[in-house]
């Protein structure tokens, strides 16, 4: 199985149209307090950022798009010394703290997915209600989906469609990419979203456009999306201090399932030693619960922001017990991104 293009190696404030997700519930769940310092792992815009600060904490913002350094310089204009920005992914979060002398940290938080902004900049290439180039990196850097859409085979992409999109015509919509790519590479997204929708058809009170699924594949592949939030889950762990506080947004089932999931297994005792020994010690959880399953979006923010209609918020408060071993796969990775992490091969 294919290893990920960049491996090892909603948004937020700003302009009226960037509406932070679930932000009385993020603020209430990290309650940030006078001389803390909160990690805000996609800081995008700043729209937690800021709320965070208003409320007497500092932060330290961390995000790998390089838009997201232009907002930071603007709002240490009002900020100061409670701003500092890090450019970086979730999987250097702790990394980052230390090397700021931050760490153990009192709060990290992580809004997982695409911002307001690189939906709407059509030349980002996340959306296909705009054109533009194939492009859906949020780096800016490395492998984009042009590149995996003209040069993977009909079997990969149709595994990548159906595993990160769970869409059920990937193979026949990954059959109808190669078939074109023969005659000429694909540049654009509505290119793309065209050739999507001739594969399958699009009935008339069909609401949800049939490209929907292979682009959030895409983008969840070619950014490495869920390896980088499993490995940010586990930096956030890390470098909390006791009675720290892990709030994480999530946009859709496979990222809410892997954080769901982290939850339940850090929240729970666990055997130590040997599996084969009668007598085992038990381990305390490194996680409490802050609260009983997901938090979504109430009537009044649906109505201000439709965006926010997937958002759920889990979060945990950090317990003194060391880290122990994490097994990705419990977590449901699927398969394909599992056996690359772990160099299976099918």
């Amino acid at each position: 199985m294919m290893a990920h293009p960049n491996s090892p190696s909603e948004a937020v404030g700003g302009p009226v149209r960037h509406i932070p997700v679930l932000l009385d519930e993020v603020v209430e769940a990290l309650a940030p307090q006078q001389g803390q310092w909160v990690l805000d792992g996609t800081f995008g815009f700043g729209g937690y950022s800021t709320a965070i600060m208003q409320a007497g904490a500092n932060v330290l913002g961390v995000d790998q798009d390089p838009e997201a350094a232009a907002r930071a310089d603007s709002l240490k204009e009002q900020f100061g010394d409670q701003l500092r920005f890090e450019a970086g992914r979730f999987s250097q979060l702790a990394d980052i703290a230390q090397a700021q002398g931050l760490s153990p940290l009192d709060a990290v938080v992580l809004d997982i997915g695409v911002s307001s902004m690189q939906l709407d900049d059509a030349h980002r290439g996340f959306s296909f209600m705009q054109d533009g180039p194939l492009d859906m990196r949020m780096a800016q850097s490395g492998t984009s989906a042009a590149d995996v859409i003209n040069t993977y085979s009909s079997m990969d992409l149709g595994q990548i469609f159906k595993q990160l999109g769970e869409e059920k015509q990937a193979k026949r919509i990954a059959q109808a990419i190669t078939e074109r790519v023969k005659q000429s590479p694909f540049e654009t997204t509505l290119d793309l979203a065209s050739c999507i929708e001739k594969a399958v058809g699009r009935k008339p009170q069909q609401k949800i456009h049939p490209a929907t699924k292979v682009f959030q594949a895409l983008r969840i592949y070619v950014n490495g999306e869920l390896d980088e939030l499993i490995d940010g889950l586990v930096a956030a762990e890390n470098c909390l201090k006791p009675g720290g506080r892990l709030v994480v947004v999530t946009f859709h089932s496979l990222e809410d399932r892997i954080v769901k999931r982290f939850f339940q297994e850090r929240s729970k005792l666990h055997a130590g030693g040997s599996r084969y020994m009668p007598q085992q010690d038990l381990a305390p959880p490194s996680f409490e619960m802050l609260a009983k399953g997901a938090v979504g979006p109430g009537e009044e923010e649906l109505e201000r922001n439709p965006r926010a209609r997937s958002a759920k918020l889990r979060a945990g408060l950090r317990t003194e017990a060391p880290v122990h071993p994490l097994d990705a796969r419990a977590l449901g990775l699927p398969r394909l991104l599992a056996e690359a992490r772990t160099g299976e091969t099918k």
